[in-house]
């Protein structure tokens, strides 16, 4: 049944795919169930049904662990990668991004899947401004398709190339936005002439309609004249295809001299960035505008669609600072916790030590005569992480706190993870003013990281309760667990000080 799942997807049967997807997502057969719900992700993605894309993806990956294969894995990460970008989770997409990479990349016998996944992640590169990588991982989908003999046709991606031109267009090189696009036209026309356009997805005969009008509004006016567009426009049936029906009635209305009309459509168009770019809908009006001869408007508009084409380059910018400074935080606590690496004492998520190695530290540092101050960290809003962003958003944002908590702590500090997202740290020969100072540390550390760019829209904060634990306090890491656990919980309910 599952075998025709991917030609429903192709022909924008989108609802079939979904339904067959959710009637073996629980089959007996781990592959099938692997499988089913990989096409159920897909038919998700494509009908923009965000509120269950975190609980799929969790689904997805659930599945993998009873078959894990690489290729399978490589595609629920690409496709995982486009649903963190649709959340504005750039951080997480990025992740998944090279997750799906490395893990096609490990596949040794390759299959339909296999192809697909590389397809899936060709298009999450070009979503995200990657042109260069969505160019290489589609030639890697078309090298697969051809080794197991899957139509060429099935692997045409016009709007992989459609996006680099617009994107260079938003940005100023209008030259190289016009050489793309012209090779996109005599590609449609050269599939026209041999009647394999009608073999390509409806998807792709929309983007090669886009193509050709857009150029048009660009002043290549004759190409009206060698394919007309409107036929191609209104192929497809995704969101996709509408948002490049609506931009290209606007483009149709520049190239044809009616600039005003184009004005007023852009501004009842709402269309998704990931269609054309954020800069699409301020570019084409800035055209519409030097059509009218205002080019004070032109200028502005032409401005706000170099603005936000560039913002996710600034945005990636920030996103590799903040993973320098997270994977220095990870190799500090990877070098910390060395000595705790015996599998029964370490945590497999954060690699911190976990509940059993704190209570046999405490009871050795007790056991010696000393005392500490005990800290029990609970993360506020991270249920709703999981709710909203699925539960591998939040396994990253557990390891994001470990390396935080780790960086902050003194020399001889212990920081352990208890269990959910509870943590605790041990300060040795500490006193309780000493203990609040590490608190306003914690919490300025935690509160100062970028949550926006890795769970959008779920604000992290930390609350912390402490208590004494030898030197006449709890001589047990529960008892005194407890203990802090109930301070911990009274902070929350009491305002904190601004």
């Amino acid at each position: 049944m599952l075998s025709g799942v991917q030609r429903m997807l192709f022909d924008d049967r989108v609802t079939e795919a979904l339904a067959v997807g959710a009637q073996l997502a629980n089959a007996d057969d781990p592959r099938t169930r692997v499988d089913a719900r990989i096409y159920r992700l897909a038919a998700l993605i494509n009908l923009d049904r965000q509120t269950e894309y975190a609980a799929a993806v969790d689904a997805a990956f659930e599945a993998l662990r009873a078959y894990p294969e690489p290729g399978r894995y490589g595609r629920v990460h690409a496709l995982a990668a486009v649903t963190a970008y649709r959340f504005g989770s750039l951080e997480r997409c990025v992740n998944h991004l090279v997750r799906s990479a490395f893990a096609l990349k490990a596949v040794e016998l390759t299959d339909a899947m296999t192809a697909w996944g590389w397809h899936n992640l060709s298009n999450a590169y070009s979503y995200t401004g990657f042109h260069g990588y969505a160019l290489s991982a589609i030639e890697k989908a078309r090298e697969v398709a051809h080794e197991i003999g899957l139509p060429a046709s099935d692997f045409v991606t016009p709007g992989i190339r459609l996006r680099l031109a617009v994107s260079l267009d938003q940005r100023g090189d209008t030259d190289g936005c016009q050489r793309v696009l012209r090779d996109l036209v005599q590609d449609c026309q050269a599939k026209l002439a041999s009647g394999e356009l009608a073999q390509t997805r409806p998807i792709n005969r929309a983007n090669y309609g886009y193509a050709a009008v857009r150029l048009a509004a660009l002043g290549y006016r004759r190409v009206l004249d060698e394919i007309d567009p409107r036929p191609l426009l209104r192929d497809g049936a995704s969101r996709r295809a509408d948002d490049l029906r609506a931009l290209g009635r606007a483009c149709h209305a520049i190239a044809i001299g009616r600039p005003i009309e184009a004005v007023a459509r852009l501004e009842t168009a709402v269309v998704s960035d990931e269609t054309a770019g954020a800069g699409e809908v301020p570019r084409l009006r800035a055209l519409a505008h030097v059509a009218t001869g205002d080019y004070a408007s032109a200028y502005a508009a032409d401005r706000q669609a170099h603005r936000v084409a560039s913002a996710d380059t600034d945005r990636l910018r920030d996103l590799f600072m903040d993973g320098v400074a997270a994977r220095l935080d990870r190799d500090n606590l990877h070098e910390r916790v060395a000595k705790y690496q015996d599998e029964a004492n370490t945590d497999p998520l954060t690699g911190l030590p976990n509940r059993r190695y704190l209570e046999q530290y405490v009871a050795d540092l007790v056991g010696h005569g000393g005392s500490a101050v005990l800290g029990v960290c609970d993360l506020d809003g991270f249920k709703k992480v999981n709710t909203v962003h699925g539960h591998l958003s939040g396994d990253i944002v557990l390891q994001r706190v470990a390396g935080v908590l780790n960086r902050v702590m003194r020399r001889g500090d212990f920081v352990a993870r208890y269990g959910g997202d509870e943590f605790v740290v041990l300060l040795p020969a500490t006193s309780r003013a000493e203990a609040h100072e590490i608190e306003r540390r914690i919490t300025s550390a935690v509160a100062g990281e970028d949550w926006s760019a890795l769970v959008p829209g779920t604000p992290i904060s930390i609350t912390i309760g402490w208590a004494v634990i030898g030197e006449g306090g709890s001589t047990r890491v529960a008892e005194a667990f407890e203990t802090a656990d109930m301070a911990m919980l009274n902070a929350k309910t009491t305002p904190r000080a601004s």
